[in-house]
C-alpha cells in the first residue's frame, strides 16, 4: 500500500529533498508550500499522514495543528528548526503526534513515520463533523486564568498581555504550581541553555509577571522565590482573594 503524506513546508528545497527520499521508499508525497490548503485537502482527501512545518507563512504549523484535531484524527509529526521544550510541550498538548527537529537524519525521521503508519494500520483516520473535544490544556487559579491552547492569560477578568516568553514562563510555573523550579530547570526549558550563574533574564520575567499579578516584591506569596533553589508557584493563595 503506496500512503500518502501531505507535507506542509514552505522551503522548497528542504521540500524537495525530504519528499523525494521519501518516494524513494514507495510513500506518495504531497507537497503545500503553505497552509493555506491544508484543512480542505485533509477534509475532501484524508491522507495517511500529515508532516507539517511550525514555521509558515500565514498560520503556523501550531495553528494548523490544532484546527485538525477539530475533525481529524491521523498522525501529525511537526518538523522544526527550533530544539525548544516549550514548542514541544505546546505540540503535543494541541493534539501533535510527534515533534522532529530538521537536522534529523532521513533515516530517523522515515523510521518515525514507518513507526506512526504501524500505529493505524487496518484503521482509516476519522474525519468528523463532531464538535471538538473540551479544551484540557486550560489552568484556573481563582482570577487567574492560563490558557496555553490560545496563549492567553487573564486576571481578574482582565488579559495580561503578555510577551511570548513571559506568558512560556508563567506556564512553565503554573503548569506545575506548588514544586520548586530552579533558574536552570527553567532556563533550559524556555531557552535550551544552562545556568551560567549569572544569567538574570529569569529573576527580570518574574519580576514582570508579579507585578501584573500585582504580587508584593517584597513579600510575594503567589510566585515565591525559594533561597538557593528557585521559585515556586503558590497553589492556594490565589483563592484567597
Amino acid at each position: 500500500m503506496n500512503h500518502r503524506i501531505l507535507f506542509v513546508e514552505d522551503d522548497a528545497e528542504l521540500a524537495e529533498l525530504v519528499g523525494s527520499y521519501l518516494r524513494s521508499f514507495e510513500f506518495n508525497i504531497e507537497v503545500l508550500p503553505d497552509g493555506s490548503g491544508l484543512i480542505e485537502a485533509v477534509r475532501n482527501n484524508p491522507p495517511s499522514l500529515v508532516l507539517l512545518d511550525i514555521m509558515l507563512p500565514g498560520k503556523d504549523g501550531l495553528t494548523l495543528c490544532r484546527e485538525l484535531r477539530e475533525f481529524w484524527t491521523g498522525p501529525v509529526i511537526l518538523l522544526t528548526s527550533l530544539n525548544s521544550d516549550m514548542n514541544q510541550i505546546l505540540g503535543f498538548e494541541i493534539g501533535a503526534t510527534d515533534y522532529v527537529v530538521k537536522t534529523t537524519p532521513p533515516s530517523v525521521l522515515l523510521a518515525r513515520i514507518r513507526a506512526h503508519l504501524r500505529k493505524t494500520a487496518g484503521g482509516t483516520p476519522i474525519v468528523s463533523s463532531a464538535a471538538p473535544a473540551p479544551d484540557r490544556s486550560t489552568l484556573n487559579f481563582g482570577q487567574l486564568l492560563v490558557d496555553l491552547r490560545n496563549r492567553t492569560a487573564s486576571y481578574r477578568g482582565e488579559a495580561l498581555g503578555l510577551s511570548t516568553g513571559d506568558f512560556d514562563l508563567l506556564w512553565a510555573l503554573a503548569s506545575q504550581a506548588g514544586d520548586i523550579l530552579s533558574r536552570d530547570h527553567l532556563l533550559k526549558v524556555l531557552r535550551g541553555i544552562e545556568y551560567d550563574g549569572m544569567d538574570r533574564s529569569i529573576d527580570v520575567a518574574i519580576s514582570r509577571l508579579r507585578k501584573k499579578l500585582d504580587d508584593d516584591p517584597n513579600e510575594p506569596r503567589k510566585i515565591k522565590t525559594i533561597r538557593h533553589k528557585g521559585y515556586l508557584f503558590a497553589t492556594d493563595i490565589w483563592w484567597q482573594e
